[in-house]
């Protein structure tokens, strides 16, 4: 129960991302915005290891599917999520990338120790109809600014990322959790020379910018990984994925509240339906294979 309790936590910070990278202000170019705000994750880990005596070589030697998967992940999740908040708005994106929940159900039924459910079928399709209401359906899709529609795709492929690593990550149980330290470090490194190579550096100018990264690197984009991925691999899993589904209510209760993000009865309506198709796949997932 107390692993369970630790990956509950990432669920809470998972809910903060769209606030923090709102506090930045839209200004810094993504690549750049990763590279930071990993490297204050990767930070806080290395200051972990030289407190227990040691600069963390220990975790470097890893299968290479294991960097593969992890900092692979981090760094298409978190680039697609940073375009997808520039392009379309923060609660929309919020609720479409917060689908992985229902996407990890329905990948992980292909797992050895899984099957598929009828349910999963039920519950994915009134989760798409709730993507659907918070788009506008047919008429909004038609008239929908190019840059606006890119910017849900983006959405779209941060959920099936985030599903895919984490399914995938059950096969990697026996790998230390401090790992996750060098994934953070390896994402910032890949980052910042993609920022060299195509961006022109913007630095922060205001206090809520600056905070912005900062939080980003110690909450959802740094604590919550070395939560997450220790509760997946010692926790109550299926317990850990009906709380999944708490994530984007946090995130859009939190762009209300402190942004001028507005909360629409469309998006309470999508919001009801995304959750509520979720959790009814998620409630078949708990039942005895």
């Amino acid at each position: 129960m107390k692993a369970t309790a630790i990956g509950s936590i990432s669920i809470l910070l998972w809910g903060t991302l769209a606030l923090f990278t709102q506090l930045t202000g839209g200004k810094i170019p993504p690549f750049q915005l990763l590279s930071m705000a990993f490297g204050v994750a990767f930070v806080v880990m290395a200051t972990n290891w030289l407190r227990r005596g040691h600069v963390g070589q220990r975790y470097l030697r890893q299968p290479w599917q294991v960097w593969v998967l992890g900092v692979g992940s981090y760094f298409a999740f978190h680039f697609c999520y940073f375009m997808a908040m520039r392009f379309a708005p923060a609660i929309q994106v919020s609720l479409i990338a917060y689908m992985w929940p229902l996407l990890i159900v329905l990948l992980s039924s292909f797992l050895p120790e899984h099957r598929f459910r009828w349910q999963y079928i039920v519950g994915g399709g009134v989760a798409l109809a709730g993507c659907w209401v918070l788009m506008g359906g047919v008429d909004a899709l038609m008239h929908m600014a190019e840059g606006e529609l890119k910017g849900y795709l983006f959405a779209v492929a941060c959920a099936f990322i985030w599903s895919g690593y984490s399914v995938l990550s059950r096969l990697t149980q026996a790998v230390s959790t401090d790992v996750v330290g060098w994934f953070c470090c390896f994402t910032a490194l890949l980052s910042a020379i993609c920022h060299l190579l195509l961006e022109t550096t913007v630095w922060p100018t205001s206090g809520a910018q600056w905070s912005g990264i900062l939080l980003l690197g110690l909450g959802p984009m740094g604590v919550a990984f070395f939560t997450w991925d220790y509760g997946i691999k010692h926790g109550n899993l299926p317990l850990l994925g009906v709380l999944s589904y708490g994530a984007p209510l946090i995130s859009v209760v939190l762009l209300a509240a402190f942004t001028d993000a507005v909360l629409t009865k469309a998006t309470i309506i999508a919001a009801a339906l995304i959750v509520a198709g979720s959790l009814f796949a998620a409630m078949a997932a708990r039942k005895p294979v």
